[in-house]
């Protein structure tokens, strides 16, 4: 058995918009481009694809909840089931906060996301010179654990496949069977 195909393209969605935002995040973080038009474009860029992996995120925990997912063969020892939980509980809180502490810090600088350069979202809180690099600090530090995260999901999805070879990595694949 396998997760549903909406549940497996939402999944493979997120794989390579967290890595475009990540990869931007870090550029803007570490070695932001004096041109400023360019730097205005990338953060506009990572911000709206930031908001829509938020929406997305929504989707999928809606989706998730009426669609369970497929039982892992052979089952898992309880111990590894309560960190598989914990894993995928901790993913999701922080793909739906992320976004959220981005917006607020943004917003704390002083200004306003514009979703895909089109679309201003109304600011949740003026400009605030104090709290604006408190969040901008949260933010890469909500980042770091995320980036954590997903390298112990993937690691713990390899293990799965390659050395318990269960159905682990199979279910939210292409190949085999529904």
């Amino acid at each position: 058995m396998r997760y549903t195909a909406t549940a497996r393209w939402l999944h493979w969605l997120t794989v390579p918009a967290l890595l475009v935002i990540a990869a931007l995040g870090l550029w803007l973080g570490y070695a932001a481009p004096a041109d400023e038009a360019l730097k205005m474009r990338l953060y506009t860029t990572h911000e709206s694809l930031g908001f829509c992996l938020g929406l997305l995120t929504l989707f999928r925990l809606a989706w998730r909840a009426g669609h369970p997912p497929p039982p892992i063969i052979p089952p898992l020892p309880r111990a590894m089931r309560l960190a598989a939980h914990l894993n995928h509980a901790g993913l999701y809180i922080l793909l739906l906060v992320q976004p959220v502490v981005g917006l607020l810090s943004s917003n704390a600088w002083g200004f306003p996301l514009v979703l895909v350069g089109l679309m201003p979202l109304p600011m949740l809180i003026g400009k605030d010179e104090a709290l604006a690099p408190l969040l901008t600090d949260l933010h890469g530090w909500i980042a770091l654990m995320l980036g954590l995260l997903v390298a112990l999901h993937v690691a713990a999805a390899l293990w799965h496949h390659l050395a318990r070879r269960d159905n682990t990595l199979r279910r939210m694949t292409t190949g085999g069977s529904d």
